[in-house]
């Protein structure tokens, strides 16, 4: 078998090496490769040009616009291609096709050929021994077509042979290639971005995900510690990486934080990140970088890195070209974890729109309903595993990693009545834009003014971040449950147009989120914290309510009575109550200073609640709380007895008037 070629650079590797070389893609995914470099030889139309023929990229959501879902020819003959180029020479191995994306076209390329250049002029077709090789298309899933030999070029074209009976000439691709020396490229010396930190950039099944996390607490056993929260449907243990000055245990003051990645199994860049997260902060801990000191000494910071692990090795074991947009992407179950959360919006909305005072309906902390609990209730057990750690830890600020896009979504996801696109504003929303826009204005790639869109959708125009609900609507998301069901604010971050990038463009990711995650992080310091106390007793009082004037959501403190309310600058009326207590209000400035303002109470028991407690006891009631009772009585007295008076006055005014 021979694989033909004109140029005489295909010398310089041996054909062992040729046929032993395992190339990355291009980049026609990741869009690493430019619009520019892609040429056709016809269209359809605009939004279905070249630069449309890149795997699994999406469509718009009318066929017919400008952002449609793969190349297609103006003609169905077998005279039509698409053309890639390598702008260096590139030792091709192979390429991988996919039919359009579309809800209402069937169009796919059944069979193809594979030509290459050096010079766009003088083309040579790949050849099994005499007879030119045609390698077949699935409608759908990606499908490699490796070139019987490796060869050397330039440009590379993709000639469809042909395609379903009933649709036209269309496709998506990527190409495999290895760059080569050519000693005559201007810029020989020019090096690809990377990064400069010693990580493990590579893709990790679970064990080998569980043994860098070993390795982490290894190396760092002061500051890490592993644990789980629960098992995948499978039985895969949900492994977390706490990294503290003291794991294992909350320290009074000190704000948790978590990022979770992972709940789409094939989106496994957030995943790889965490990890690479994970080993950044033990590595720099320990150079004494003072901006990852400061970190891990004053906050408590728990990384999931893969919530649907048995979603991640479905996606794994396909590689990271060959998944698609979807393998692996639901639990195995087939649930979507991103919509099985509790949909509490709805609860609150319909609670307010019936209740004759709508300010009395709790804006927070909304119970779980009964049917969500159900043995039967269609709920992943990862979910469940998930809303149990929310639960247990009282989180201030997380963020939940996806892929396959390129923005930053705050709540709420999920719109009223239903809407499928609305923008739908929660009270916090001037500070869950600044968490969105910390991210995105220090992403490398979203902060770059001239970057091209994914697939169809200009996030520019929003400066790279949207509500959840103004992009589209999605009831039961982690993000929304997270606000209204605890006191934690979280945000979900498109990482990568490619959600499965290849090994080899990790470490140009990491570097593109490196500051973006870090950054994001520092947030759990802004606003207002403290410790809500009982004067007499100095204990701290849990459960107690904190309510931000002006603000409609409300927070809770935690079991050792410190809260945290992240706040944009400002001045605040902040009013403190629990059961049993007399409310406290103060003043609270929050400055422009990356570090929060501290807002102590101390609450005064009512004398109901100190008889209460007396009585529990058995003690003798003193007789300052009897006097204070005493007048509380001639208090509640005098009050009903002006009531009544009212009542018989207005009732002779209209007996009066009549």
């Amino acid at each position: 078998k021979v694989c033909l070629h004109t140029h005489h650079h295909s010398s310089f590797l041996p054909p062992k090496e040729k046929q032993e070389c395992n190339c990355p893609p291009l980049g026609l995914e990741s869009l690493r490769v430019d619009d520019s470099q892609m040429r056709a030889s016809s269209q359809e139309r605009t939004g279905l040009g070249p630069h449309r023929g890149r795997l699994n990229i999406q469509s718009g959501i009318e066929d017919g616009d400008q952002y449609d879902g793969a190349w297609c020819a103006a003609f169905k003959d077998q005279h039509q291609w698409l053309e890639v180029d390598a702008i260096r020479l590139t030792l091709f191995t192979g390429v991988i096709l996919q039919g359009r994306n579309s809800i209402w076209s069937w169009d796919w390329v059944e069979s193809y050929k594979v030509q290459l250049s050096n010079d766009t002029v003088e083309w040579q077709t790949c050849m099994n021994g005499t007879d030119e090789a045609v390698r077949p298309v699935n409608p759908e899933a990606p499908v490699l077509g490796l070139l019987p030999i490796p060869t050397v070029a330039r440009f590379i074209r993709i000639n469809p042979q042909t395609w379903y009976s009933n649709g036209t000439v269309c496709l998506r691709a990527e190409i495999l290639g290895c760059r080569v020396h050519d000693p005559t490229d201007p810029y020989p010396d020019q090096q690809e971005r990377g990064s400069r930190d010693n990580l493990d950039f590579k893709h990790h099944d679970y064990k080998e995900m569980r043994k860098l996390m070993k390795s982490v607490t290894e190396e760092c056993p002061d500051i890490t510690r592993i644990y789980t929260i629960g098992k995948s449907y499978t039985g895969l243990k949900l492994y977390v990486m706490e990294i503290s000055d003291n794991p294992g245990k909350h320290e009074l003051g000190e704000p948790e934080f978590r990022y979770v990645a992972g709940m789409h199994g094939n989106e496994a860049l957030g995943r790889e990140l965490v990890l690479n997260l994970m080993q950044y902060l033990c590595k720099e801990y320990k150079k004494g970088n003072q901006r990852v000191v400061r970190l891990v000494t004053e906050t408590r910071i728990h990384l999931l890195p893969s919530m649907n692990p048995d979603g991640h090795e479905v996606a794994y074991k396909k590689g990271s070209e060959l998944a698609g947009w979807a393998e692996g992407r639901y639990s195995y179950e087939g649930i979507d974890m991103n919509h099985n959360f509790p949909d509490l919006n709805n609860i609150m909305w319909d609670a307010q729109e019936t209740a004759a005072d709508p300010s009395k309906v709790s804006n927070h902390y909304i119970p779980i309903p009964e049917y969500y609990t159900q043995e039967d209730a269609m709920v992943a057990p990862e979910t469940r595993a998930v809303i149990s750690w929310m639960q247990d830890i009282p989180f201030v600020l997380s963020a939940n990693l996806h892929g396959g896009e390129l923005v930053v979504t705050y709540p709420f996801d999920c719109t009223r009545d239903w809407a499928p696109q609305e923008n739908t504003p929660t009270a916090d929303d001037a500070f869950f834009r600044w968490l969105a826009t910390v991210y995105a204005s220090t992403h490398l790639v979203l902060a770059n003014p001239d970057r091209r869109i994914c697939h169809y959708e200009d996030f520019q125009m929003h400066n790279n971040i949207i509500n959840g609900g103004a992009w589209h609507t999605v009831p039961g998301s982690m993000n929304d449950f997270s606000y209204l069901h605890t006191n934690c604010l979280e945000v979900t971050v498109e990482l990568s147009c490619d959600k499965f990038p290849h090994a080899s463009e990790l470490p140009v990711e990491w570097e593109n989120n490196k500051e973006s995650l870090l950054v994001y992080m520092e947030q759990v310091h802004r606003g207002i914290k403290g410790v809500i106390r009982d004067k007499s007793t100095k204990r701290g009082i849990e459960n107690a309510v904190v309510k931000v004037e002006d603000h409609d959501h409300d927070i809770r403190s935690a079991a050792d009575g410190d809260y945290w309310r992240l706040l944009n600058p400002g001045e605040y009326k902040v009013v403190v109550w629990a059961e049993g207590y007399f409310p406290s209000m103060r003043s609270c400035r929050v400055g422009l200073e990356p570090h929060p303002t501290i807002c102590d109470f101390a609450l005064t028991k009512t004398p109901i609640q100190r008889l209460k407690e007396l009585r529990a006891k058995g003690e003798k009631i003193p007789r300052d709380l009897q006097l204070r009772l005493r007048a509380l009585r001639m208090r509640k007295l005098r009050a009903s007895t002006k009531a009544i008076n009212r009542r018989r006055e207005s009732q002779a005014r209209r007996a009066r008037s009549s």
